[in-house]
């Protein structure tokens, strides 16, 4: 069964809920709720975890020599070129040989290897070259050595870690990063693929002959041991710096495989497109081990939810048909609109596709609703749309691990975690307990002892709750950061991590992406990023003229719309500006995933934060009536 696709924009829209989902082989919600007479309540799910492996050294090595000559890790070569990697079997001998160099060095657990280039073969390589070997990895984002004007961030991971070997992918680019780092400590060893000035060659280390000393280092790694750091956003300050322990990474996994259901449909080995950077946990952990643990392809996309950028993941996807898709919300609208004009890209999506994952933000409804209209039209069905939950310091919390009708859900916990819910005002704060947290921060045991409150939960900062109070197994609605949400002068909370993502619904397809103004304000203003698409579609209707005026003017007609159903001060949007300048990464508005930091927006661009509050009207801004 199949539909016609429809003109998003000017169509009646399909009515989706027609269709029913495409099988999803995963277990469905089972959960058990205790309520505490202090208002707390404590939520756990009732599927058990699988067996944990004993690190992911070992679960790399027992998976690759059951399928040695599968491919493991692909990349394409530069310019778009054929794609080239490695297998299973060659991908656990390169490993073996960089555990080998890296003990040749004496480097153990108290030491690290610094990366500052982004995802790529020899990365993955040397990533589980140091699992092997039982020595930290440290992956941090590109942006820190390569767009950073100061390197203060590169520096505080270096300082906070001091490791001795420190690799990049090429040499020249981070040239001005590798002087940066020398000049703190010149005796620290540079390795890149390339092999250029000043670093050794990654591919001489590799070529290291292993002896009986890489199986000792393998067999005492353990659950407690730290197999790497990362560093969260520092979205208020330095980036803390989380140790990462195999018990921690191998615990998602199991947690994952516990929810799983053997649906006796045979498949190809599954294959999976990923650009989110290894530097954090979302495709650094939990995507990468559990494509270990799946025996799947890893195909790295060097395309991003970025104008002029994503063109090179649409390229990809008409090669690579994924099994599972997941990504940013950004990714997800910019694909809708791609996919909206090309039938060809749509049969190559979801050709083999079970299942999408989102994270780190709220899927609107609206873009949720344009892939599954994509998704009826080329395929009869709906593909269920899940998200796992959680942060740097968590691992996953909470997962949405079955077929639901609407987005925005976190989900129920994963099998082995606990989560606590404390009353906060009028929200539930969330807090975590189980095998996938935390002990703490690296060396910072003021941050750490703040981190955790009196049982040990750790505190995430958000709020959540349930979609009904009575039927839990519903699930878990995201409802706001805690430190976010604030006040208007009238005493009146706004929820900014509820609003924002209906504000850029109701304002699709204008809008790509906006930050909530208003704390001690008499109404809510907003900073909006306009989509590209709708930009260029303006151009084109109208040359000449200025589209920021007409994309304005149409915006505000959808804002109206908004507000007449918004309800109350807490919901209508009074002023907009339409931003011209791109979301910063070096200023921290723009994070390498390609979310944006709401906070540091509003710090970086406090005087046209300011301008939606002056009277008269301000040249750029709309007022919405």
């Amino acid at each position: 069964m199949t539909a016609t696709p429809v003109d998003h924009q000017h169509a009646a829209p399909l009515d989706i809920t027609r269709y029913p989902f495409k099988p999803l082989p995963q277990k469905g919600p089972d959960v058990s709720v205790e309520r505490r007479e202090d208002g707390c309540v404590f939520v756990r799910s009732n599927h058990p975890l699988a067996p944990p492996a004993r690190s992911v050294g070992h679960l790399f090595a027992e998976h690759a020599a059951e399928h040695p000559e599968r491919p493991f890790l692909m990349q394409r070569l530069p310019g778009h070129g054929a794609w080239r990697g490695v297998t299973y079997g060659e991908a656990a001998r390169t490993a073996k040989g960089i555990a080998q160099w890296l003990l040749d060095q004496h480097l153990g657990p108290e030491d690290c290897v610094l990366v500052l280039s982004s995802n790529s073969v020899e990365h993955g390589l040397l990533m589980l070259g140091c699992y092997t070997a039982g020595v930290p990895i440290a992956p941090i984002s590109p942006a820190h050595s390569l767009i950073s004007t100061d390197h203060a961030k590169l520096k505080h991971a270096f300082q906070t870690l001091r490791p001795r070997i420190v690799f990049a992918q090429d040499a020249a680019p981070f040239a001005r990063a590798f002087a940066t780092l020398r000049a703190i400590n010149p005796e620290v060893t540079f390795v890149t693929a390339d092999g250029g000035e000043g670093s050794l060659s990654f591919a001489e280390i590799a070529a290291t002959e292993p002896t009986d000393a890489v199986a000792q280092a393998l067999d005492g790694i353990d659950h407690t041991r730290t197999g790497k750091y990362l560093f969260t956003s520092g979205s208020t300050g330095m980036p803390k710096c989380v140790p990462q322990t195999h018990g921690m990474m191998v615990h998602v996994v199991a947690a994952s495989e516990g929810l799983r259901v053997d649906d006796g449909v045979e498949r190809d080995p599954p294959q999976s497109l990923e650009w989110m950077p290894w530097s954090h946990i979302s495709a650094g952990n939990i995507a990468f081990n559990g494509n270990l643990h799946g025996g799947g392809t890893l195909y790295l996309d060097e395309g991003k939810p970025l104008p002029g950028l994503f063109e090179t993941t649409i390229k990809n996807l008409y090669e690579v048909s994924p099994v599972v898709f997941g990504s940013a919300p950004i990714a997800f609208a910019m694909l809708a609109e791609a996919m909206e004009q090309d039938p060809r890209l749509r049969a190559s999506f979801f050709k083999n596709l079970i299942y999408m994952g989102y994270g780190g933000a709220t899927l609107s409804s609206d873009v949720n609703e344009r892939m599954q209209a994509l998704a009826i039209a080329e395929t009869g069905h709906r593909i269920p749309m899940t998200t796992m939950y959680g942060a740097t310091e968590t691992q996953g919390v909470t997962v949405v691990h079955w077929a639901t009708e609407r987005v925005g859900l976190i989900g129920l916990p994963l099998p082995g975690t606990t989560l606590k819910l404390v009353p906060s005002g009028d929200k539930l704060e969330v807090r975590v307990k189980g095998p996938t947290v935390t002990s703490g921060y690296h060396n910072d045991p003021v941050r750490t002892a703040d981190a955790f409150d009196e049982e040990g939960y750790y505190r995430l900062g958000d709020a959540a709750r349930f979609i009904d109070p009575e039927d839990p197994a519903q699930g878990l609605v995201f409802d706001g950061r805690i430190t976010e949400d604030f006040k208007l002068d009238s005493g009146t909370w706004v929820s900014v991590g509820t609003l924002r993502p209906d504000v850029i619904a109701a304002c699709a397809p204008y809008i790509q992406d906006l930050v909530i103004a208003g704390q001690d304000k008499p109404y809510i203003g907003v900073l909006a990023w306009p989509s590209a698409a709708a930009l260029e579609a303006v151009r084109q209707e109208h040359p000449g003229a200025d589209p920021f005026d007409t994309l304005g003017a149409l915006v505000s007609e959808q804002l109206a719309a908004f507000n007449a159903g918004a309800g109350g001060s807490s919901r209508r949007v009074r002023r907009l500006i339409l931003l011209r300048e791109p979301p910063s990464i070096d200023g921290g508005e723009l994070t390498d995933k390609g979310y944006v930091n709401q906070r540091a927006t509003l710090t970086r661009r406090a005087e046209q934060a300011a301008q939606l509050y002056a009277e008269p009207l301000a040249p750029g801004v709309i007022d919405i009536r």
